[in-house]
């Protein structure tokens, strides 16, 4: 009789959910940046990607939307009744990078189906697009940061098991 040991599944969830948040996370991108449909500002001067003055705060927008999203996964991520804590931590990173390009791929996608269209003859960045390449980084990142000090509350805010010797904060007298 042979005492078979199941391997651990991986948590494909944590994978999948986060990169297919990437599309609706996209399209908040377009809707709420200037130059897309921006409904952030709903400033005329800033409704097209020709003023120079939209590009960065069209990357930011995305930015904002990739640090809010890396929070809420690693609230997900963090809630400690995982099987394999650190093969979830592993795929949900994962995830994030795949649903930040998707989003960044959805919000250009959004933009060419749905926004008007821009001669980017001048600069690439007439139209709607993104700049700055280091914000797809940035949903990892955040989750990434946001599971380390979450870890970390949660580790100085636990008291000492039972007061016993050892154990900081317990006076025993030697006898």
């Amino acid at each position: 009789m042979t005492n078979s040991v199941r391997p651990a599944r991986l948590p494909w969830s944590m994978l999948l959910v986060p990169a297919a948040a990437g599309i609706p996370a996209g399209i908040l991108w377009w809707v709420l940046a200037p130059g897309g449909l921006n409904l952030l500002t709903r400033d005329p001067a800033l409704a097209t990607g020709g003023n120079p003055v939209v590009w960065l705060p069209r990357d930011l927008t995305l930015a904002g939307i990739m640090v809010l999203a890396g929070c809420l996964l690693a609230v997900f991520l963090s809630d400690g009744k995982r099987r394999d804590p650190q093969a979830a931590l592993l795929m949900g990173l994962a995830g994030a990078l795949a649903g930040s390009i998707l989003a960044w791929q959805t919000g250009l996608l959004a933009a060419r189906l749905w926004g008007p269209a821009a001669d980017a003859s001048a600069n690439a960045s007439v139209a709607f697009s993104l700049r700055a390449w280091p914000v797809l980084l940035l949903w990892p990142g955040a989750t990434a940061v946001s599971i380390f000090v979450l870890e970390l509350v949660t580790l100085l805010g636990r008291k000492p098991a039972d007061g016993g010797q050892g154990t900081p904060g317990s006076f025993s007298a030697v006898k």
